[in-house]
């Protein structure tokens, strides 16, 4: 069966969408790919997209999907094997946690908006405290949950790059703390489908990004992450 025609939108530091990329590219889904600045939208987005928000998929450009974990289930169905567990409670299970993954996603970007140092403090042990429930969950197997690439490895991945990236001292990312979840990045940030994921200047971005951030985390961030180099 021919697949459809996948068009995904996308902001170019967005690690929602960062996850669908990856997915498709493990799965070698052919796509398109256009990317958005989210300071100036195009009205034909904001009518395509009920939530303003990215990733956006459309499908034969005529329908469009939404919800990062909904474009991932949704292209896990249309390309067999299914990555997905087929077991309920399983499948259950991994939905959950990918949910759980998403709200570490907002705490970490808190961490790195922080408009004061109180709240750049409170935002990382939040994003610490999920990191310590994924560390108990985390097989590294070589993959969270066993030897193969799941949903849940591409949910994940987009926020320990950042993290990892970053590597602010008093941040709630300290590999040693959390031996299994670095074995599991050690292994999935090797992957071609994770690497390939984000656009050439990635970095730059990113520092842009930070340094536009008014109070102490964004410059602060941006200053160690430049600092740093390639």
């Amino acid at each position: 069966m021919a697949l459809p025609h996948l068009h995904l939108i996308s902001f170019p530091l967005c690690p929602f969408v960062q996850r669908s990329v990856i997915l498709l590219k493990h799965k070698n889904v052919p796509f398109e790919l256009t990317l958005l600045n989210p300071q100036e939208l195009p009205d034909w987005f904001l009518e395509r997209s009920p939530t303003g928000k990215v990733p956006l998929l459309l499908v034969d450009q005529d329908t469009a999907v939404f919800e990062s974990a909904v474009i991932s289930e949704y292209v896990d169905d249309i390309t067999p094997p299914p990555m997905l567990p087929t077991a309920p409670l399983e499948r259950a299970l991994e939905r959950a946690w990918i949910a759980f993954v998403s709200d570490l996603v907002m705490a970490m970007h808190r961490w790195m908006t922080a408009p004061t140092e109180e709240a750049f403090r409170t935002a990382g042990d939040e994003a610490a405290k999920g990191l310590q429930r994924l560390e108990a969950q985390c097989k590294a197997a070589p993959c969270f949950s066993g030897p193969d690439l799941s949903l849940l490895d591409a949910a994940l991945a987009p926020v320990l790059m950042r993290l990892d990236l970053l590597q602010d001292p008093d941040g709630p990312w300290q590999p040693d703390d959390y031996p299994l979840l670095a074995s599991w990045w050690r292994h999935v940030s090797s992957l071609p489908e994770v690497k390939e994921s984000i656009v050439e200047d990635f970095r730059e971005r990113l520092v842009r990004f930070l340094n536009a951030q008014e109070g102490f985390a964004g410059p602060r961030l941006a200053a160690g992450l430049a600092a740093r180099g390639h």
